[in-house]
């Protein structure tokens, strides 16, 4: 590291802050300006009206229930639906106060990333702004930012639980029994915000356990044990909602989406890896494989320097991470892809369930891209093509961030022109006491306030073991009376046979002409005749 580099480092540590805060903004008002342009303002997933309904409920009955009275075990993310209602209690509009917490994460999540990049690789000083602004600009992070979801604060959550490992173990302190209580606070809101955080945790304890005992025997230990029980406090009062309200330790959505989707585990598996991973690779991020597939041996070099002694005389806390730490958030991500692409290897929505891991590969494959194309080198034909690397990535990062936006437009304008328009339909053409069967019950539930049926089993779990039998699905609908059915002939082959059935009368579709113009048929409204 030259001196000029190094001055370099230390002035964009200074500022990267306020860089990640305004990029963050520039990605918010791009979306949202162009999605209100589109005339559609709302949200990309139905699911984003799922945590509305839960997140209003509670905040006007002090229940965690998607209908008022019937306590529900079907929020995947409670943390979310917690800090949605607070919107509700301030009398906040929900769109506003959900755009606002979405860019809030986003900003964290792009300056955790930051600080957690130049943990892992110090001997690269434009690692960590570097991604920072990747994760602030990248698409799929921006587009589940403002997708009414979880998935952002997911995002951060895990991106400062690898970087609390790096707090814990810090070689010039103690050890602290506090950092490791706050990491189990931290490990329990992850849970909290999906259950599927459990993973991070429990690998995070494993290395934990393994370095205290190397470090301090019992006393680290203690320790540790100082991380279990304060995740355990976090996490014991929804899993004890959970057996009371449905006899199970997590949410009804957990078990329900991979019966949904079993008929996928019939593939090949590497057919299964490719589904859940290829959306992930859709960006700038394609460019940086190498760098990633670099950077997971690289630290294992013969050349690398032992702990504890720093890579450059002027940067002296440049110390190498422990392999231990290095390697923790990789192990994640790979194990994160293989459990997705065993059981639920579903690639729609952007890849919405394996978005949280860009981060990992962001971080990794702009660390090992700059080891490897060696930008800053003094050879010029080495320094020129490692630029041309860079400026590269740069101008497919831009290009997807606004090709992104046209896509959070596109699948906004979906929703309300599908969803919504028929939640609408609903609550002006039925009776507030019909019952009605729907898949995706989000805008329908948010909107209309009826008795719903959950053909998705997200609040009706005891359709889970038949989700994919359309005859037992009919003669369930047939035994509670459902007034009206509600679903996308297409999305499935069970649905396109229920659509035939005769007692099902279509009387209402949305029109939608987007939904038309992809080859697909719109969200019919069937009035049932048992």
């Amino acid at each position: 590291m030259t001196i000029e580099q190094h001055h370099l480092k230390h002035g964009l540590k200074r500022y990267r802050g306020a860089i990640i805060v305004a990029l963050t903004g520039l990605t918010a008002v791009l979306y949202l300006a162009w999605t209100a342009a589109s005339g559609s303002l709302g949200f990309p997933l139905d699911d984003g009206w799922i945590h509305q309904t839960y997140a209003r409920n509670l905040a006007r009955t002090g229940q965690l229930a998607y209908v008022p009275g019937q306590p529900s075990s079907g929020s995947t993310s409670p943390l979310w639906t917690l800090l949605l209602s607070i919107g509700y209690l301030l009398r906040v509009d929900y769109g506003l106060w959900t755009y606002f917490l979405g860019a809030v994460c986003l900003a964290l999540t792009a300056g955790t990333a930051c600080r957690l990049a130049g943990r892992l690789f110090p001997d690269q000083p434009w690692a960590a702004p570097l991604a920072g602004f990747l994760c602030a600009l990248e698409w799929h992070l921006a587009w589940a930012a403002f997708s009414g979801m979880e998935t952002i604060l997911f995002t951060w959550l895990i991106l400062w639980l690898m970087d609390l490992q790096f707090v814990i173990y810090d070689s010039r302190s103690a050890i602290r029994h506090s950092v490791f209580v706050l990491a189990g606070i931290v490990a329990g809101l992850l849970t909290l915000t999906r259950p599927e955080g459990g993973l991070l945790v429990g690998l995070l304890g494993l290395a934990l356990l393994w370095r205290a005992w190397r470090r301090a025997r019992w006393q680290g230990v203690l320790a540790v044990a100082g991380y279990g029980l304060a995740f355990a406090l976090v996490v014991s009062p929804w899993l004890a909602f959970n057996l009371r309200v449905s006899g199970q330790p997590f949410p009804n959505t957990f078990y329900a989406k991979q019966a949904e989707y079993r008929v996928y585990l019939a593939l090949p598996i590497w057919t299964r890896l490719a589904r859940v991973l290829l959306p992930t690779l859709a960006g700038a991020q394609f460019l940086l494989i190498p760098g990633f597939c670099y950077a997971i041996f690289s630290p294992f070099r013969p050349n690398s320097s032992p702990p504890g002694t720093p890579h450059d005389p002027l940067c002296p806390t440049c110390d190498p991470p422990p392999a231990i730490s290095y390697a923790l958030p990789l192990l994640w991500w790979a194990l994160t892809v293989l459990i997705y692409a065993l059981r639920l290897p579903v690639n729609y929505q952007h890849g919405r369930y394996l978005i949280p891991t860009l981060p990992v590969l962001l971080l990794y494959g702009i660390g090992g891209t700059l080891r490897l194309m060696r930008p800053g080198s003094p050879r010029m034909g080495v320094r020129v093509v490692g630029r041309t690397v860079l400026l590269a990535i740069l101008v497919l990062l831009l290009t997807f961030w606004v090709r992104g936006a046209s896509l959070y437009a596109d699948d906004t304008g979906f929703i309300e022109g599908e969803m919504v328009a028929v939640a609408h339909w609903l609550n002006a053409n039925t009776a507030p006491d019909d019952l009605i069967a729907v898949h995706d019950i989000g805008a329908v539930g948010y909107f209309t306030q009826r008795p719903l049926l959950d053909l998705a089993g997200l609040i009706t779990p005891e359709i889970v073991p038949f989700i994919d039998d359309e005859t037992r699905l009919l003669a369930f609908m047939a035994e509670q009376n459902a007034g009206y059915v509600v679903f996308f002939p297409w999305f499935s082959d069970t649905y396109r046979r229920m659509a035939g059935d005769p007692r099902l009368d279509p009387v209402y579709d949305s029109g939608y002409e987007w939904t038309r113009r992809q080859g697909l048929e719109n969200m019919i409204v069937f009035k049932a005749g048992w």
